[in-house]
């Protein structure tokens, strides 16, 4: 299983990770991203990198997929990265972005108490494992809040063909940190990216127990907004953010990036 993961792998306030502007500066754009590349850390490692080589600051809007989604079609920052294929190539269709490119991805994971009473540990796929907690009613914590982790664990449903539903369902309307806290505070199960997992340090009696499934692959992409759409952005520095993230130079310093040990996003551009 853990050769298959080294193969597959790895709130409406608006959470901004500024940096004041020097003198000299070639000012700034904003990204909308999501609250596992901010949390995690990743943007505190790879901005700087980009700020020297360029003097272009980036002001981060961490907030769920679908919110940053939503101030995108806004104009309200200029370039978007987020961890849902289908929402972006839907975004490009509807006229949003220019195109979009993958960059990194991790996975998903399945959390949950360490007596596991589903016994999700001995699932033979993420989909067995689903079923198996909502054939117990074991309590299980949902981001509920149309982030990218939030639709991939409906697609995990959708998939099992169950409709979660009833007490042992907790959608919370949350981020990832604050579900990780309810779900330790219940004993609860739990499905979060491995970037947040690895950054959570309120675990309690919260354990990893299944994870390797293709299923669970987490891929992340970046997306120019539109030139037409939103004439006003700052388009040019904003090409050269997501033609960074594309290049060698981006690639490696987004696979430089650890925590505790281990390496929270693999780069994948092409």
């Amino acid at each position: 299983m853990k050769a298959l993961l080294r193969n597959m792998i790895l709130a409406p306030a608006l959470l901004a990770a500024v940096v004041p502007v020097h003198a000299g500066d070639s000012g700034h754009i904003t990204l909308a991203s999501t609250t596992s590349t901010e949390a995690s850390g990743l943007f505190g490692h790879i901005i700087p990198k980009f700020r020297e080589a360029t003097g272009i600051h980036v002001r981060v809007v961490a907030v769920g997929t679908g919110q940053a989604f939503e101030i995108g079609r806004r104009g309200d920052a200029d370039i978007v990265l987020v961890h849902d294929t289908i929402g972006e190539e839907a975004f490009v269709e509807q006229g949003y972005a220019a195109e979009r490119r993958d960059v990194m991805y991790n996975d998903f994971i399945l959390v949950g108490p360490s007596p596991d009473p589903a016994g999700v540990a001995g699932a033979h796929s993420v989909r067995d494992a689903v079923r198996r907690i909502a054939d117990g009613e074991h309590p299980f914590t949902s981001r509920g809040d149309d982030s990218g982790t939030h639709r991939a664990e409906r697609g995990l449903w959708k998939d099992a063909g169950i409709e979660p539903a009833g007490h042992w369902y907790r959608e919370l309307g949350s981020g990832m940190g604050a579900t990780l806290n309810t779900a330790a505070a219940m004993d609860a199960y739990v499905y979060v990216d491995r970037a947040t997992w690895i950054a959570f340090g309120n675990r309690q009696n919260l354990e990893l127990l299944f994870e390797g499934d293709e299923a669970m692959f987490n891929q992340y992409g970046s997306l120019p907004l539109s030139t037409d759409r939103h004439p006003h952005l700052k388009h040019d520095k904003a090409r050269k953010w997501h033609e960074w993230l594309l290049s060698d130079e981006g690639q490696e310093a987004i696979a430089g990036y650890a925590l505790r040990g281990q390496q929270l996003f693999f780069p994948n551009a092409r």
